[in-house]
């Protein structure tokens, strides 16, 4: 079975990958004509045509592209399986926007294959997903082996906060049915030699926090000193929330006690990953994570909120300031939430917490983002721990680690309230210096065939289970 994974990845999902990270099919949010522009549609049909050739090594196997009025596309795969004990496989194929700072020779959509990494932006995150699944099934169909009923689920709005999937799914909810197992292909790992469950997700909130203080721009020698600066009255209204000294956000609408169970996790995750914990950033030279404790800096990266400035406006570059007091600042902030923190309630507050008694009566607006929750995954079957565990053993040769994850999956909240009693697998391939979203993203092409050959052991357990 994995001579058969490998050899399909080698000469099939990579160069089909390849061709798939030349497409700029950013997310909607990032790009708003998407629908004009046809990349989308060229992404779908690439997805489509792979898949529809191996539909014909699955007897009964069906897929269709779902497309809502005003909504992004959705690939939905029906493979019949020895039962109709549904097992929902999921991913996306939509993409971050290009980011600056690649290396030489790189970009987002100009793929590199350099030994096991294929570079560019979306085969990581989360381009490989719909191949890792079908790939799975397929080795199981040529072994002989059962599996149950299988749906994939394709969307292409997950970097945007997954807006038009509640849609699809309310659409859809009739042909999924009732759903026993949910893989999610769109996470982390901590490292590259072991299988890493992701047990929690922070959840996400932000917006624009404007401050206006004049109509225009003014002679700083005149004004300064009796014009208070905005950017000054941008950092007086942040530390409301931050500790400017440690980045701990205050209040209880943003912080959650953290689970002894989660606590236990970061502690062998840590003793796993060692300095890899932080030394998977590129730190520059002399600069130190935020705490030395290990475990502490699992939790801090998985469980506490946290704080980003991931935009500003307002300010021309360096080179070309004048001597001017600026007549507004704007920021993006990006704040990550506890997994089983209220996001709607923590935007909300987060509004009133800014905008309240604004200093020297500056203009100051803060415009929320739809808040994306979190999600915290419900206790693992035994059956499941025991795969999970074997599958680790067998394709990696080390035991599996459990972990949360900083980052947010919209979908998985969304599933966990549809499906209560459904069982979890949520993993990936986005591991050290693979860096989603950023500069030089990449693929690490063994951990894709691993986690396709886990894909395909869980199964195997959960129809015997």
């Amino acid at each position: 079975m994995r001579g058969f994974i490998v050899d399909l990845w080698d000469n099939e999902v990579v160069p089909t990958l390849t061709e798939y990270i030349r497409i700029p099919n950013k997310s909607p949010s990032f790009e708003p004509d998407w629908d004009k522009l046809g990349h989308m549609d060229r992404a779908v049909d690439l997805f489509v045509g792979w898949a529809s050739a191996k539909l014909q090594d699955l007897p009964g196997a069906t897929l269709s592209v779902e497309r809502l009025p005003g909504r992004t596309p959705l690939i939905f795969i029906d493979v019949p399986g020895a039962s109709n004990d549904t097992v929902l496989l999921y991913g996306h194929l939509d993409k971050q926007p290009e980011m600056t700072g690649w290396a030489e020779g790189k970009g987002p959509w100009v793929p590199v294959l350099e030994g096991d990494k294929l570079y560019g932006r979306g085969g990581a995150d989360d381009g490989y997903a719909m191949f890792g699944a079908l790939t799975a099934l397929l080795a199981l169909k040529r072994e002989g082996a059962r599996h149950a009923r299988a749906v994939i689920v394709i969307e292409a709005s997950e970097e945007s906060g997954s807006p038009d999937l509640p849609f699809y799914m309310d659409a859809l909810a009739e042909r999924i049915g009732d759903v026993s197992l949910v893989v999610c292909l769109d996470s982390g790992c901590g490292d590259y030699e072991r299988l890493w469950l992701t047990t929690s997700l922070r959840g996400m909130l932000g917006g624009v926090l404007r401050v206006d203080v004049l109509d225009e721009g003014v002679h700083s020698g005149d004004a300064s000193g009796v014009v208070p600066s905005s950017f000054r009255i941008l950092r007086q209204l942040l530390a409301r929330l931050e500790d400017i000294e440690t980045g701990a956000i205050a209040g209880a609408a943003f912080n959650t006690e953290i689970p002894p169970a989660r606590i236990a996790q970061a502690r062998v995750a840590a003793q796993a990953l060692g300095d890899e914990v932080y030394a998977k950033f590129p730190f520059v030279s002399g600069m130190q994570p935020a705490t030395s404790d290990l475990a502490e800096l699992v939790l801090n990266r998985t469980w506490r909120p946290a704080l980003s400035i991931t935009g500003f406006a307002g300010a021309p570059a360096p080179r070309d300031a004048g001597n001017v007091l600026r007549p507004f600042t704007e920021a993006k902030l990006s704040l990550r939430v506890p997994p089983t923190a209220d996001a709607k309630a923590a935007s909300a507050a987060l509004k009133a917490l800014l905008e309240r008694d604004p200093p020297y009566g500056a203009r100051v607006s803060y415009e929320p983002e739809k808040a994306g929750a979190g999600w915290n995954a419900p206790a693992v079957a035994p059956w499941l721990e025991v795969a999970l565990e074997d599958a680790s053993r067998v394709a990696w040769g080390k035991p599996m680690a459990m972990m949360g994850e900083g980052g947010s999956i919209p979908f998985m909240g969304m599933l966990g309230e549809k499906f209560p009693k459904a069982q979890f697998v949520v993993t990936g391939v986005l591991g050290p210096a693979s860096n989603a979203h950023g500069p030089n993203e990449f693929l690490h092409i063994p951990t894709g065939k691993r986690v396709t050959e886990t894909v395909a052991r869980v199964l195997l357990a959960h129809a015997a289970r």
